[in-house]
């Protein structure tokens, strides 16, 4: 859900658009998330990811998503033998503290592996999964495309005007 949520603001037809700009629509996708679509879920939604957009792009200090996280507790549990851990936060704030959580879980486990397409003309963002750690582009169908032609079409100009 996080690289999903990242991506609700993409470049279309050169206008950003946001999948949770409009009451209707943000009410949808949370729902279709697993959330309950309320204004105080959207709100607490719409801050954490922009929150999150600005920390990957490494625009802000990652100790500001603190903020998303106060009064959130996790409780130990032990069930069918075994320990499990529950997140205790009210459920208006549940997939904003969600999505923050599995950044940094990423963090730990995957190490610069999550960042923004290097495409400047987007603002999605990218796991990437590649062995080498190389990969550059959130779609290589779109971008990947794109920024491959504008470069071979920079390189031809280049060579004609030489």
């Amino acid at each position: 859900m996080l690289l999903e949520l990242l991506n609700t603001t993409p470049v279309v037809e050169g206008s950003t658009r946001d999948a949770l700009g409009t009451l209707s629509a943000g009410r949808a996708w949370a729902r279709q998330h697993g959330g309950t679509g309320s204004s105080e879920e959207l709100s607490c939604l719409v801050a954490a990811r922009d929150t999150l957009q600005d920390v990957v792009r490494g625009e802000r200090e990652p100790a500001c998503l603190g903020e998303f996280l106060n009064g959130v507790s996790s409780v130990p549990d032990i069930s069918g033998g075994k320990l499990e851990w529950s997140l205790e936060v009210p459920a208006a704030r549940r997939m904003a503290v969600e999505s923050v959580l599995t950044w940094a879980g990423l963090q730990e486990t995957k190490p610069g592996r999550f960042r923004p397409c290097a495409n400047p003309q987007c603002q999605r963002f990218l796991l990437d999964r590649s062995k080498p750690n190389s990969a550059r582009w959130c779609s290589m169908a779109e971008c990947g495309n794109r920024m491959k032609a504008r470069r071979h079409y920079q390189r031809a100009k280049e060579a004609r005007n030489s």
